[in-house]
């Protein structure tokens, strides 16, 4: 009687040692879950081509305090530098950056294109949501929001 006693107790111990274990794991599982949730996405490359239209465009050019709408574009002015930087030109003497909050993954890879709905008359504005597009197969493949617009001007002489 003694020896299942004993035996009844070490298994409710070992049961007790094992439910511990589980809900360390469950506590870790849940640590590393909220971790990567917060961690920092990597910063967008740019091709070395894009890093030169990027340069060229804004060659010569200051830059004025950000602003939250982009008055108006046409489709034809945009130019996509890489998945976080869009350009819109306005003529020879003004380029818009736009930088999104999240990256548009995929547009700067050549087939997938920036869909954005204007509402209103304000033009396109900060946290405006764009789709990413697959041209191959017309199919919305993502999308991402629009930050502030920065105005790079060519200085008056």
């Amino acid at each position: 009687m003694i020896g299942s006693a004993h035996s009844i107790f070490a298994q409710g111990a070992t049961r007790i040692v094992m439910e511990v274990k589980m809900r360390g794991i469950s506590v870790v599982l849940a640590g590393a879950t909220l971790a990567s949730c917060t961690a920092v996405p990597p910063a967008p490359t740019r091709t070395p081509e894009s890093q030169r239209d990027y340069v060229l465009a804004l060659q010569g050019k200051v830059p004025l305090p950000p602003v939250s709408c982009l008055p108006n574009y046409q489709a034809g002015d945009m130019k996509t530098i890489d998945d976080n930087t869009i350009l819109f030109r306005q003529g020879s003497s003004r380029v818009w950056v736009a930088h999104m909050e999240g990256p548009c993954t995929g547009l700067g890879s050549g087939h997938y294109a920036l869909v954005t709905h204007q509402y209103g008359g304000q033009g396109l504005c900060r946290g405006d949501i764009a789709q990413v597009v697959d041209t191959l197969i017309r199919m919305p493949v993502g999308s991402c929001v629009f930050g502030d617009f920065t105005p790079f001007v060519r200085p008056r002489s």
